[in-house]
């Protein structure tokens, strides 16, 4: 282990000034303020759903999908604006979630992995699980609500296991023992509370290596990410199945808890890679030199890979298999609802596979920090595309589109993302100065 000593030449603090605070907090008034003209826009049928037909023909469109597909009658006109809410509201919680997550993950692997070239910036992973508490709660409260829960898990609807009720479905009633709403609610409210209560302890111990030059406080952050890692092993999965598998009731995927998980850790690699970029750009994080910038790079470009093999791989089982009870998934993407959803399905593809393919792929382009931004701003924008693409067409239907409210939901997500994460920046120096393996991030060279 490297000589452990006290740093003195990293004392760096991030200010969160009052102005930047100010400006978050009214992109966050200006994106809610979106969604209720986006609302307002279609409600009084001035613009359709995707732009291209009237609210109340895309409500027609919700109807008849849900009555083909044997929905129990929520799914009809007058529902179908709320769903497009919800579902936005949904899948910024899961997706924010996600990268939120991803800070404590990184953090816990490389401390498991005793790997040094990353503490120069582990400060910025270490803030993003602070935001976990926002989109914890929106999904807890469209959970506990009863007309918010219908509208995104079509299993929560009455009689739907009942065999005496004529909206009974056997398939779904089959899951009962899995789909209820007791152990549904205890397992959301586990992953969340564990999730968050580890973070706390690893993100205590730090901050205690900061104020004492004692090697027992970086052995207790990673026997609790050791915990974590067990954990999140299985966690990861089950929130993957919980979150947006079982959004599609009927339909499942043995591997789509490594796509979730690959989408949700590639996202949070682009948003610490953003991160650091555009603290350097304002003056901070001098320590962090281009050795380490490029191994967050080469994660980037190799987990980028990895979704597109997990994605591939599931897409091509499905096709090859041609079960009518699989393919729906993607008929529903590729022909259903007028085709609204057939764009953002193949965005995602570009942006997350080809984009960072082309871009990262060269050495030097993993130093070039506009080739960087470019990458990260492709990444985050195309893993956005593909939980819209795993979760709007299950919950917003025929009302699915990109506009007004996409736009404002996604706005007040990230604003009050950037605050909390500033906010936790601000609270400590940005180097862990008594860490045991500064000296070699600082000095990383490849």
């Amino acid at each position: 282990m490297a000589h452990k000593h006290e740093n003195h030449s990293v004392e760096e603090n991030f200010e969160f000034s009052s102005e930047l605070k100010r400006k978050l907090i009214i992109a966050a008034i200006i994106g809610v303020a979106l969604v209720g003209i986006g609302a307002f826009l279609i409600n009084a049928g001035i613009w359709g759903p995707g732009g291209f037909q009237g609210a109340h023909e895309a409500g027609h469109a919700a109807a008849g999908h849900a009555t083909e597909h044997g929905a129990s009658g929520e799914s009809h006109e007058e529902g179908s604006l709320m769903n497009r809410i919800i579902a936005n509201l949904w899948m910024n919680s899961v997706y924010f979630l996600g990268i939120s997550l991803v800070g404590v993950f990184f953090l816990s692997y490389n401390y498991v992995a005793k790997a040094g070239w990353y503490t120069s910036f582990k400060r910025i992973p270490e803030a993003f699980p602070s935001f976990m508490v926002v989109p914890a709660a929106v999904i807890l409260i469209l959970f506990l609500i009863p007309s918010t829960r219908h509208i995104v898990f079509h299993w929560t609807h009455d009689g739907i296991m009942d065999p005496t009720s004529h909206h009974f479905d056997k398939i779904i009633a089959g899951k009962s023992w899995y789909l209820n709403f007791g152990f549904f609610l205890a397992r959301i409210l586990v992953y969340f509370v564990v999730w968050y209560y580890l973070w706390l302890q690893i993100r205590k111990y730090s901050l205690l290596e900061d104020q004492n030059n004692d090697i027992s406080y970086y052995n207790k952050s990673r026997s609790y990410a050791k915990m974590f890692l067990i954990f999140f092993a299985v966690t990861s999965s089950t929130a993957a199945w919980d979150l947006s598998m079982s959004i599609d009731t009927h339909w499942f995927s043995t591997m789509f808890g490594w796509y979730h998980l690959a989408s949700w850790h590639v996202a949070g690699l682009a948003a610490i890679m953003l991160s650091i970029i555009l603290l350097k750009e304002k003056g901070y994080m001098k320590g962090v030199n281009e050795s380490a910038i490029q191994d967050l790079g080469k994660l980037m470009f190799g987990f980028s890979i990895f979704w597109a093999y997990v994605w591939f791989s599931q897409f091509l089982l499905i096709f090859y298999a041609n079960l009518p009870e699989e393919t729906i998934y993607f008929e529903e993407r590729f022909n259903g609802y007028d085709g609204r959803y057939f764009v953002p399905f193949y965005a995602s593809l570009v942006l997350n596979f080809i984009f960072p393919l082309l871009v990262l792929m060269a050495r030097g382009s993993k130093r070039n920090f506009t080739l960087l931004k470019l990458a990260c701003a492709a990444i985050l924008i195309g893993h956005w595309f593909d939980f819209y693409q795993m979760q709007m067409p299950g919950i917003a239907k025929g009302q699915g589109g990109i506009g007004l409210i996409e736009w404002g939901t996604t706005l007040t997500f990230a604003s009050l993302f950037i605050y909390f994460v500033a906010n936790q920046l601000s609270k400590a120096n940005l180097y862990p100065k008594n860490h045991p393996f500064l000296e070699e991030s600082l000095h990383h060279d490849i």
